[in-house]
C-alpha cells in the first residue's frame, strides 16, 4: 500500500498515479488536473483534499492508525486491585512501560497504573495501640507509616521509618493512658467511650484482682469512668466474664485464638492463649474442648509452641496447657514445677503480660 502526501506539483501527482499509489494527499487544498482525477478513478486511486500542510497531514495520519494495530492480546503485564505495591514496583522495575492495566477477576479492565504515579505513593498512616510487636499489628504495617504507639506492653520488634511519638508506662491497661490523654488535651470523654475504656481496664485487670498487672492508678480509673458512663463495676464485670467464657458453638482453634498473642524470641515462635472465667466448671468444659486440637493448631499455624491459660478470676490462678517441642519441660523449669505434676497449677498467675511472658522469655534466653 502506497500513501502519498504532495501538492500542486504536477509531475508529483502524475508519478503518484503512474506508481500505482493506493491513496493520493492533496496537501493545502492545491488544485488538481482533470486529467490526473480521470486517470486515478480509472485506476482505483483515492484522493483526498487537505487544508493542512504536508507536514501537519503526515502527523495526523501517523495518528489515525487504528489501535487495534498497536494493541498486545498476549503474554499482557496486568495487575489486581489487591496486588501489594512491592510485588507491583518489583514487575515495573523489569518493564519499560510507562503505564500497567489493573483489572479485576475476570480480567475486566478497572484502569491503569502508572509508574510515575506509583513512585509517589503516600504510605498509610498508623497508630498502635496497646501492641508494639511487628507480628501482632495488622498486614502490612512494614509498609506504613506508623506515627505513634501508645501501650503498656515491654518494648519489642516494631521498627519506624522516623521519630515517633512513643508512650509507654507500667499500668495495667492502655485504656489507662488513653484516659490520661483526653484528661492532658482537655478533652472531655463521652458516656460511651467512657463505658469502654471502664470495660477494658475490668478485663485487662480482671476486675482489680490482678496484682501484677493493676495500679492504683487503673482502679481509681475505672471507678471515674464507670461514673462518667453511669454503670456499676462489679455488675458489668460479671457480665462480660459470663460473656467471654461462653464459648458454646465455637471450635477449639477458634477459642484457642479469640485472646491469643504471638512471640518470637531469637528462633523460637510462641503463641499464648487465654480464657478467663469465675467457674472451674466452665474452664474444665473448655480445656476438654481445645486439647486434643492444641497439636494440631499449633502445626497449622506454624508456631514452635502454643500455651493456653485457663484463669479462675475467683481462685486468683491459672492452669496452663500446652503443646510443642520441650513447651511442658520449659514451663516446668520456669515455675520450679515438680516433673511429674498431672496438672500445671500456675497459683496466682493470672497475667500473661507480667506474669507469663516474661518467665517463658527467660527460660528461652537461658
Amino acid at each position: 500500500m502506497i500513501l502519498l502526501s504532495l501538492g500542486d506539483r504536477i509531475d508529483a501527482q502524475q508519478c503518484a498515479v503512474d506508481l500505482d499509489a493506493s491513496c493520493m494527499v492533496v496537501c493545502q487544498n492545491d488544485p488538481i488536473s482533470e486529467d490526473i482525477l480521470r486517470q486515478a478513478e480509472a485506476k482505483e486511486i483515492v484522493v483526498i483534499w487537505t487544508r493542512h500542510d504536508t507536514f501537519t497531514a503526515a502527523q495526523h495520519i501517523s495518528q489515525s492508525i487504528p489501535v487495534r494495530s498497536f494493541m498486545t492480546k498476549d503474554h499482557l503485564v496486568t495487575f489486581r486491585k489487591n496486588d501489594y505495591v512491592d510485588d507491583v514496583k518489583e514487575v515495573m522495575a523489569r518493564k519499560r512501560f510507562r503505564d500497567f492495566p489493573v483489572v479485576d477477576e475476570d480480567g475486566k479492565f478497572l484502569g491503569l497504573v502508572s509508574r510515575r504515579r506509583l513512585l509517589n505513593v503516600s504510605k498509610k498512616q498508623v497508630i498502635l495501640v496497646d501492641h508494639n510487636e511487628k507480628n501482632q499489628a495488622v498486614d502490612g504495617v512494614e509498609e506504613a507509616d506508623v506515627q505513634e504507639i501508645i501501650d503498656h506492653h515491654r518494648l519489642s520488634s516494631i521498627e519506624t521509618i522516623g521519630p515517633v511519638f512513643f508512650r509507654n508506662q507500667p499500668v495495667g491497661c492502655t485504656a489507662t493512658i488513653v484516659s490520661q490523654m483526653y484528661e492532658e488535651n482537655g478533652v472531655e470523654i463521652d458516656p460511651v467511650n467512657a463505658g469502654l475504656l471502664c470495660s477494658a481496664i475490668i478485663s485487662d485487670t480482671l476486675m482489680f484482682r490482678s496484682p501484677p498487672t493493676c495500679t492504683p492508678l487503673d482502679e481509681s480509673t475505672a471507678k471515674r469512668l464507670a461514673e462518667i458512663a453511669g454503670i456499676n463495676i462489679e455488675k458489668l464485670a460479671q457480665a462480660m466474664f459470663k460473656a467471654g467464657s461462653n464459648l458454646k458453638g465455637k471450635t477449639a482453634e477458634e477459642i484457642l485464638f479469640l485472646d491469643f498473642k504471638q512471640f518470637t524470641v531469637n528462633d523460637t515462635v510462641f503463641g499464648v492463649g487465654q480464657v478467663n472465667s469465675m467457674s472451674e466448671e466452665e474452664l474444665e468444659e473448655i480445656k476438654a474442648t481445645v486439647l486434643p486440637e492444641m497439636e494440631k493448631t499449633r502445626q497449622n499455624h506454624s508456631l514452635d509452641m502454643i500455651f493456653f491459660m485457663l484463669t479462675n478470676i475467683i481462685a486468683e490462678s491459672s492452669e496452663l496447657i500446652c503443646s510443642g517441642n520441650e513447651a511442658r519441660e520449659k514451663i516446668i523449669g520456669a515455675y520450679d514445677l515438680e516433673d511429674n505434676a498431672q496438672k500445671l497449677m500456675l497459683k496466682g498467675v493470672v497475667s500473661r503480660k507480667k506474669q507469663l511472658v516474661p518467665a517463658l522469655v527467660s527460660a528461652l534466653q537461658q
